[in-house]
C-alpha cells in the first residue's frame, strides 16, 4: 500500500507541476482554472468509448460469423438470424464490439458495475466483463432472432466464480449513466453462468439476448452496516461537467459512482446506504481540461456519514492513458 500510494503522489505532483508551472500561489491556481462545460465532458468520454472499439465484418452467406477480441473472447453471430425490418439479411454486415474488464477504462467510458436492486436502489456489482455487440448494415440496424454466443476467459477478471449471472445495460437518455437489470428464468432467478474449460484455462460460456449492452455480474457481498457518502467538488464543477466515483479496495472488476448531485449544497451522494462502513476504498474526481482529463484521488476508510472533499489544489492533469496507468495501481 506505502509503495503504491508513493508511486500515485509521484505522479500526481509531476502531473500537478507541468500543469501548474505558470501560477505563483493557491490563489492564481483557483483563479485561472476553468471548468469545461457539459459538452466538453461528455465528448472525453466518447472519445475514451471509440478508442476501444473493435469493429468486424463477415458475410452472413458464410452461417456463423466467429471472432477472437483483442482480449481473447470468442464472439459468434449466427448470420442467417439477422434481419433488417424483418427482412432476413443477406450479404456483409458489420458488427460493432466493446469489451471492458478494468477500472481504467470504466471510468474513462462511464461504464460502471451499479446494479439495480428489486426496489430500485442502485449497488455495486463485481464484473466478469462488460460487453457492447451490434449489427449494422449499411448504417442500418438489424436485429437477431437467436442468442449472441460468448466465451469469455474467466483470467480476465481473477478467475472463475460461480455466482456470476447475465444482466442488460440500461442507458439513462438524460445522464449517459448505465445502470444493470439482472436477466431472470421463468422462476424469477438469475441464470447462472456455465464455467468450462478451453485450451487449459476457464471460460464463462455466455449467450446473449439481443444486441446492445451486457454484463457478467454479481452483487457485492459485504455483512457490515451502511452508509452514505458525500463528494464536494471544486468550484464551477458540478455533475454535468465532473464525476464521482468509487474503487473498492481489493475487488478489481468493479467501480462504483455517486451519480446523485444536489444543486444546493454542490455535492455528489450516494444516496441508496449501500456503502459499507470501515471500507476501505479510493474516491476518484474526473473532469475534462483541453481535451485531456482533470482528476484528483484520495484513499478513504468510510466512515459513517462520510463527506469526502476535493479542492482545485489536489488536482492534476493527465492523458488518458497516464489515467488508466493510475485507475490500475489502485489495489
Amino acid at each position: 500500500m506505502k509503495n503504491m500510494k508513493s508511486i500515485l503522489g509521484m505522479l500526481l505532483l509531476g502531473s500537478t507541476l507541468f500543469t501548474s508551472c505558470v501560477m505563483n500561489d493557491d490563489d492564481d491556481f483557483e483563479n485561472i482554472l476553468m471548468p469545461p462545460t457539459a459538452q466538453e465532458f461528455s465528448a472525453i468520454k466518447e472519445i475514451a468509448l471509440e478508442g476501444i472499439t473493435q469493429d468486424f465484418s463477415f458475410d452472413v452467406s458464410v452461417g456463423t460469423g466467429v471472432f477472437t477480441t483483442d482480449n481473447g473472447v470468442l464472439l459468434s453471430i449466427n448470420g442467417a438470424c439477422l434481419t433488417n425490418n424483418g427482412t432476413a439479411v443477406t450479404g456483409v454486415v458489420d458488427i460493432e464490439y466493446v469489451e471492458i474488464f478494468d477500472k481504467g477504462n470504466m471510468l474513462t467510458t462511464n461504464k460502471t458495475t451499479m446494479g439495480l436492486l428489486p426496489d430500485g436502489k442502485k449497488a455495486l456489482l463485481i464484473s466478469g466483463g462488460e460487453f457492447y455487440v451490434n449489427a449494422t448494415q449499411n448504417g442500418e440496424q438489424l436485429a437477431t432472432s437467436c442468442g449472441i454466443n460468448v466465451q469469455i476467459p474467466t483470467s480476465l477478471t481473477g478467475g472463475e466464480d460461480y455466482d456470476m449471472t447475465l444482466w442488460k445495460g440500461i442507458i439513462d437518455p438524460e445522464t449517459g449513466d448505465l445502470a444493470w437489470d439482472e436477466e431472470v428464468n421463468a422462476d424469477g432467478n438469475g441464470e447462472n453462468l456455465e464455467v468450462g474449460e478451453n485450451n487449459g484455462g476457464t471460460i464463462y460460456y455466455a449467450q446473449f439476448g439481443e444486441f446492445g449492452w451486457t454484463n457478467v455480474d454479481r452483487f457485492y457481498n459485504d455483512p457490515r452496516p451502511k452508509t452514505t457518502i458525500l463528494a464536494a467538488v471544486p468550484d464551477g464543477y458540478t455533475n454535468e461537467n465532473s464525476a464521482i466515483y468509487l474503487s473498492y479496495d481489493g475487488e478489481l472488476p468493479a467501480l462504483a459512482k455517486l451519480d446523485t448531485y444536489d444543486e444546493i449544497t454542490k455535492m455528489f451522494s450516494e444516496h441508496y446506504g449501500q456503502i459499507p462502513i470501515g471500507l476501505e476504498c479510493h474516491v476518484i474526481f474526473v473532469s475534462e481540461e483541453n481535451g485531456a482529463w482533470r482528476y484528483a484521488i484520495k484513499a478513504v476508510t468510510i466512515s459513517a456519514n462520510s463527506v469526502i472533499t476535493f479542492s482545485q489544489g489536489e488536482t492534476a492533469v493527465v492523458t488518458e492513458a497516464q489515467l488508466k496507468d493510475i485507475m490500475s495501481m489502485l489495489p
